[in-house]
């Protein structure tokens, strides 16, 4: 996915990309996904230590998630006109002090503070780092230097989540947000040192919101990226636990299985975006839904386990690029900073809704329904998709950008 610049930015001239200052954007977004999922695969552990319920210890990604959906658009626009690496580097001394508060603090309360003050963090980084890596490449890099970024989250997921749980099984799990900490501390150093700083935006450059909320086919891409992630995060935050109760307590390994999956859904989508976007995307959804079924139903079997969510983690590896080139393809290139900022928000809306969600269904029906709260949501998404053929998920691709101007708000938006 290529992202046009914001206005008034500068591009390297060099040929070569600036891989270490790319890497050191990448490492960030690991950083920032493994801190607001890490819980996950941590929920019987830091339930004990905190003496709550996993319930509880599950809304310490809601609240993540929420703060994000309530800060990242106004704390975005409040600093927009102020030079980015300072920003950048904020959000990361933020990071290490949400998480070195996580790794000691012994009572809940204190804990899910940290965890909104983090969810902020979170929310600024996500809405700096795409245009970031944008701006320190020549316009015919830039979708390589966006995709070494963001590679950052298939490598938490695939990787980082799993070893994380790995190793808070040997060594507990203050230490892995310990070691969190230190990372983020590191990337202060590493940012200083090899990204390059950028002013801030004019105050004349800045595209207000509504008019890019308003472009048609925006509010159904949006719709599709909240219900995807309402069902996703029903299951994936309480995945110890169904696990456990369908008789596999290796939790490690199925986050490994997603995790790798995701990476072959990722590269599969990488091949075939350009030319398939609406087939791949109506196949990624379909087959989430399929897995969410057999999980269901036959999930006492470690086979169908460990194959249904492996094909779960391919299909949502995938699936998140399709919907994010699908808004790109809607706002135009010219808008698309702003449109991925709208779906940063609407994204981490879904993530917080759908682990209070599965976190209230744990509490009351138990493990056994989450996949069932998890399948309507995501067959809702389908649809949404399936019906949205004219200008959010058209059969072909738009081969033009939309013009400059903007489209008025009463216009066909799906």
């Amino acid at each position: 996915m290529t992202v046009a610049p914001p206005a008034g930015s500068t591009t390297t001239p060099a040929a070569a990309l600036p891989l270490s200052g790319l890497l050191a954007l990448c490492t960030a977004a690991f950083t920032a996904v493994m801190t607001e999922l890490l819980p996950a695969g941590l929920l019987p552990r830091m339930a004990s230590d905190l003496s709550v319920s996993e319930g509880r210890v599950g809304f310490l990604v809601t609240g993540y998630a929420l703060a994000s959906f309530l800060a990242a658009v106004p704390l975005t626009a409040a600093l927009r006109g102020l030079p980015r690496r300072p920003v950048l580097i904020g959000a990361l001394v933020g990071f290490a002090c949400c998480n070195a508060v996580t790794a000691l603090s012994s009572a809940y309360a204190l804990t899910f503070v940290a965890r909104l003050a983090a969810g902020v963090m979170g929310g600024l980084m996500w809405a700096m780092l795409v245009g970031y890596a944008a701006r320190m490449v020549p316009a015919e890099r830039r979708g390589r230097a966006i995709a070494i970024v963001l590679a950052g989250i298939t490598l938490a997921l695939s990787l980082g989540v799993p070893a994380g749980t790995a190793l808070a099984d040997a060594l507990g799990w203050r230490t892995v947000f310990a070691l969190l900490t230190v990372i983020a501390v590191l990337l202060v150093v590493w940012v200083r040192w090899r990204v390059p700083g950028f002013p801030g935006e004019a105050a004349g450059a800045r595209v207000p919101l509504h008019r890019v909320a308003a472009l048609p086919g925006i509010a159904t891409v949006l719709s599709v990226t909240l219900l995807l992630l309402l069902g996703h995060q029903v299951m994936y935050t309480y995945v110890a636990p169904f696990a456990e109760h369908v008789g596999f307590g290796h939790t490690g390994l199925v986050l490994l299985v997603f995790g790798v999956a995701t990476v072959v859904g990722i590269w599969i989508t990488g091949v075939l975006v350009d030319t398939h976007l609406r087939p791949m995307l109506l196949a990624a959804l379909a087959t989430i839904a399929c897995a969410l079924l057999a999980l269901g139903l036959y999930a006492s079997s470690p086979a169908v386990l460990l194959a249904s969510v492996a094909l779960w983690g391919a299909a949502f590896g995938g699936a998140p690029t399709l919907i994010q080139t699908a808004l790109v393809d809607a706002s135009g290139p010219v808008n698309a900073d702003v449109a991925t900022s709208l779906q940063t928000t609407v994204y981490n809306a879904g993530i917080a809704a759908g682990s209070l969600t599965g976190g209230l269904v744990l509490e009351g029906a138990g493990a056994e329904a989450l996949p069932w709260t998890a399948l309507p949501l995501i067959a809702a998404a389908l649809a949404v998709v399936a019906v949205g053929h004219r200008r959010a998920f058209p059969a072909r691709r738009p081969t033009e950008s939309r013009p400059k101007t903007a489209v008025t708000s009463n216009a066909t938006r799906a």
